[in-house]
């Protein structure tokens, strides 16, 4: 991939950046990291049940980074400055995987959640490149986040 980011590219990411900024995204992204410990689509509907606030928080956590790696899937972002300065989007993909084949199954839409997917493959390509073990480690790390009394992904 070209190294060099348009100026345009590099403005998108930057409005990207002040959207995550602003108070209820940011309040959803901290609620996900904080208590969204999943290992199944039936413990996605009972933690973050469409309706409530906790499934208010996925979906605005889920539809943001999707977007944004739709842009990315899409060549509007560029791919070396978007992984080399956000992560949070791969512990997101993280995060939601086992619960992905359950919605596509409950939406007959094999395509739900299909662009953070495939920026979450290519960003571990992309870092087991440039630093061998680091994306072992953060799913290790990941783990740490976990409360205590909860099951281990």
């Amino acid at each position: 991939m070209d190294t060099n980011a348009t100026h345009e590219q590099a403005r998108l990411q930057l409005e990207l950046f002040e959207m995550r900024r602003e108070a209820r995204l940011r309040q959803a992204r901290e609620w996900v990291q904080n208590n969204y410990f999943i290992e199944s689509f039936e413990d996605a509907m009972r933690i973050g049940a469409p309706g409530t606030e906790a499934g208010t928080n996925v979906m605005m956590v889920a539809g943001y980074w999707e977007q944004a790696c739709a842009m990315l899937n899409h060549g509007l972002l560029h791919e070396d400055l978007f992984f080399s300065t956000t992560g949070e989007f791969f512990m997101t993909w993280e995060r939601m995987k086992p619960m992905v084949a359950g919605f596509r199954k409950q939406f007959a839409n094999p395509h739900v959640f299909e662009h953070i997917e495939k920026a979450a493959a290519r960003f571990e390509e992309w870092s087991e490149k440039r630093a061998p073990g680091h994306v072992a480690r953060m799913r290790e790390f990941m783990k740490t986040m976990r409360p205590a009394g909860t099951k281990a992904a």
